[in-house]
């Protein structure tokens, strides 16, 4: 409010009376259109229409601002508010380790353990570059009680648009998020290996380099028709430079150090060669990764050997980021889908026929799948030129494949070494790619790795089936042996809950990968474990790191892999503090998980109830999910169709190209934040009240209580979709129960709401949901306080333009134009807010 511009004064002088108005209306029952014309009634009964709206746009943009401010406090207060030498960090690792008499014991774990990071592109990130930049700089003034500074920096924050009037490129989508990779994960895990090497190993030797980066911008083009070849190539140079002038800023800094006879022209050397590399990949001075860590090692040899060790830390601290991060800074995954390389190769295979010197037989199409997959675990034609293909997407698909091998060679075979086929169905979809790679650009060695993405509920069921006929192939599985005798799998938990609802979603995944664990160690391959996790519980989010810690010894553990996106990036990982906190706590996961694993084996009454409460609850859901009014409510009442006009993501925002809204076309971002908007939160906890009832009915509940007592897993689902819970408010849409058409839809939502909540309180003994966890208790409090005003707005608009329809009012009408901007604009403060909402 101090802020020197006019209408700010005056929003936030009226913006509390506003939140008042809205804060007592549903106390008293009231809907969001009476509560906003009874505000305008009472204390702005002079204001015209336009100006009316006029407001109700400045307070949008206020609570936007708000929220960043509160972004900013709680980062600041994060190393407060978290224990970063608590359970779950490495000092308290260490200590337990120490007291226990297991040092050498974690040590062995460590050197055979793996964290995985994949930043994804996917658009839930609804704060432009440039607000991120001012939260950051918030952040750190804050800190300091920089007064003078935060009044600044709310000055370029009121002037600061977060509205895109374009999409971003995909190219743009990766260099915000390149962002991170130099600003805050250079950093920390620079920070986390020094820490493993110095403090449990005590030495100065190369050891597993336990956390890395995978990058899914650039690669990923799975229904986002802009992401080219080029691109591709464009985003994996950008990484290399990035990196190479991390390392030119580190050794400018050593120079000023290093000032001892021996060594500085050295130094002096591979600072110029870095700085003329980050700027030109294609300069004659270049060196090797392992040229510039030979380099770096010999120079620390001297340092110890002539100069006392002086500054030998900071030496070994750019070793360590050199091992760790290479030149790649980050491995670019490859993605597709199923259906789109069935297009591709049956092009392929026709034109090579056609050509009349294939190896493939003229009737390959008429053929039985295990013949199929037979011919193309051989296959060794060469595809020749790939621009005479004429179809964009033959020439595109083969052209990313060709341009992986290139980038191994500039950034070294990590820089792309993994390719994951969306919405895998079969073994002939794994060998169609395997063919691919080999006929397009790896005939003599293929140091790719090829990982299905298991989504839908019946694709997780026949996994283990696909894979089986992977491992009985001999070529595949001498494939297999060349790469670590490893299989890469993806299970996607935003498909899986959209497609079977919270709890099967989460059981079916835990489901399949015991059993690919099983048929993976029967063939004596290691499964790596990839999960799609996105912010939301209703996307395999929440406390991801419970998930981890509570698998038991059924399923491979060896490595710990997920999908990082938009808010989550910025949330968890978007400060040192925050960015340090979760790795480590990601680590301990997965050594806490090695530790309790027998404590953690499900029993088989408890299997039973899982099972059963899993399958009740998955009818429920598929119930819901076909009743007539599911496609309409959301289409009409949610804020679904506006997700595409906030220009946050460079991919469409659903599958297919019907005018019609069609379930399957739907992406599970857009489908989960529209029931986030609705303050609903469907896709968390819908089905999961009724499956409990079951037992509460068939007086068994001391059996859910001994599945709860017993099984972290099924504590962490329960804990996860209270969360869901907590976030969702119904007084807002309260109004829709009387709707003539919505009304029995909303009813059946908000009934399973009530069982789902009296239910979890039941088995948790708890008096308030999430009580355990006080500190996010808190944060979502203050947060749904802020919003609660836009969410009011947003529900006004949306009526407004539902009786506008009814009345028959064209697209065009300039009303209708007006409010559908209100909606689309009071996304971006509610995402933001909610920080793990779509």
């Amino acid at each position: 409010m101090t802020l020197p511009f006019d209408a700010v004064t005056k929003t936030g002088v009226l913006l509390p009376l506003f939140h008042e108005t809205c804060k007592k209306g549903f106390e008293e029952g009231d809907d969001p259109t009476t509560i906003v014309e009874t505000f305008f009634t009472k204390y702005q009964a002079r204001r015209n229409k336009q100006s009316q709206i006029n407001l109700l746009f400045r307070f949008i943009q206020y609570i936007e601002r708000q929220v960043v401010l509160f972004d900013a406090i709680e980062d600041a207060a994060f190393p407060i508010v978290n224990n970063m030498e608590g359970v779950g960090t490495l000092r308290n690792l260490k200590g337990s380790a120490q007291s226990e008499g297991k040092m050498e014991e974690l040590k062995e774990f460590l050197e055979e353990f793996k964290v995985r990071i994949v930043l994804t592109a996917h658009p839930t990130q609804f704060y432009p570059g440039s607000v991120l930049g001012i939260i950051t700089s918030l952040t750190k003034a804050i800190k300091e009680n920089d007064l003078s500074e935060i009044n600044n920096l709310f000055g370029q924050l009121g002037k600061t648009p977060f509205f895109k009037h374009k999409k971003p490129t995909p190219y743009q989508e990766a260099k915000s998020l390149i962002w991170y990779l130099e600003n805050v994960f250079y950093k920390t895990f620079g920070e986390i290996y020094n820490y493993i090497q110095t403090s449990i190993y005590a030495d100065d030797k190369k050891h597993n380099d336990i956390i890395n980066i995978g990058f899914w911008p650039g690669g990923d083009r799975d229904g986002n028709p802009f992401v080219k070849p080029e691109t591709t190539l464009k985003v994996a140079k950008k990484l290399k430079k990035a990196i190479l002038k991390k390392y030119y800023q580190d050794l400018r800094d050593l120079r000023k150090k290093l000032t001892f006879r021996g060594v500085e022209e050295r130094i002096i050397r591979l600072e110029t060669i870095m700085y003329d590399y980050s700027i030109n990949l294609k300069t004659k001075k270049a060196i090797s990764a392992k040229e510039l860590r030979a380099e770096l090692l010999s120079i620390r040899d001297l340092i110890i050997e002539q100069h006392q060790s002086l500054y030998v830390n900071e030496i070994n601290n750019l070793i360590n980021r050199v091992h760790l991060f290479d030149y790649r800074f980050a491995s670019l995954d490859i993605r597709q889908d199923s259906r789109i390389h069935h297009n591709v190769f049956t092009t392929v295979i026709d034109h090579l026929i056609s050509t009349g010197n294939s190896t493939f037989p003229d009737n390959y199409h008429d053929l039985s799948e295990a013949e199929q997959i037979k011919i193309l675990s051989k296959a060794t034609d060469d595809i020749g030129d790939l621009d005479a293909f004429e179809d964009e997407m033959v020439r595109n698909t083969l052209k990313t494949i060709a341009i992986i091998k290139d980038i191994q060679k500039s950034n070294g075979e990590r820089g792309a070494n993994r390719y994951i086929i969306s919405n895998n169905q079969t073994a002939l979809n794994v060998m169609q790619l395997f063919a691919m790679l080999k006929m397009v650009a790896f005939k003599d060695k293929l140091t790719v790795d090829v990982a299905p993405l298991f989504e839908t509920i019946p694709d997780l069921e026949n996994a283990p089936g696909v894979m089986e006929q992977l491992y009985q192939n001999p070529e595949y599985i001498a494939h297999l042996r060349a790469r670590g005798n490893k299989q890469h799998i993806m299970l996607g938990f935003s498909d899986g809950t959209k497609d079977g609802g919270y709890l099967m979603a989460n059981w079916g995944i835990y489901k399949a990968k015991e059993k690919l664990t099983e048929m993976s160690r029967k063939y004596d391959i290691t499964a790596i474990f990839f999960d799609g996790r996105g912010g939301p519980p209703a996307r395999g989010g929440g406390k991801t790191h419970n998930f981890y810690s509570s698998l038991g010894p059924t399923i491979e553990d060896k490595e710990v892999q997920i999908t990082i996106q938009g808010q989550t990036v910025s949330s968890n990982f978007g400060t040192h503090d925050s960015s340090q906190f979760n790795l480590e706590q990601l680590i301990s996961s997965g050594i806490k998980n090695r530790i309790d694993g027998e404590k953690n084996r499900l029993s088989d009454a408890d299997r039973a109830v899982m099972n059963d409460l899993a399958e009740t609850s998955y009818q429920t859901y598929k119930d819901f999910k076909n009743h007539p009014m599911f496609i309409p409510y959301l289409e009409r009442m949610s804020t679904l169709k506006y997700y595409a006009k906030t220009n946050i993501g460079s991919r469409p925002s659903k599958r297919g190209t019907s005018d019609k809204l069609v379930f399957s076309d739907l992406r599970a971002i857009p489908f989960v934040g529209s029931w986030s908007q609705l303050k609903q939160n469907v896709p968390g906890f819908y089905g999961v009240g009724t499956a409990l009832k079951l037992y509460e009915d068939r007086n068994e509940w001391n059996k859910v209580e001994q599945l709860y007592t017993n099984s972290k897993f099924f504590k962490t689902l329960i804990d996860n979709s209270m969360m869901s819970l907590t976030k969702s408010f119904f007084d807002l849409t309260k109004y829709m129960s009387k709707d003539e058409e919505f009304g029995d839809f909303w009813n059946i939502i908000f009934e399973e709401y009530l069982t789902t909540k009296r239910l979890l309180l039941k088995l948790s003994g708890y008096d308030e949901l999430m009580e355990n966890e006080p500190t996010s208790k808190a944060s979502i409090e203050v947060r749904e306080h802020i919003v609660l005003p836009l969410l009011t707005i947003q529900q006004y608009a949306l009526k407004k333009i539902q009786e506008l329809e009814k009345a028959g009012a064209p697209n065009d009408d300039p009303d209708k134009v007006i409010y559908e901007k209100i909606v689309t604009r009071s996304l971006f403060g509610n995402i933001n807010a909610s920080r793990n909402s779509a």
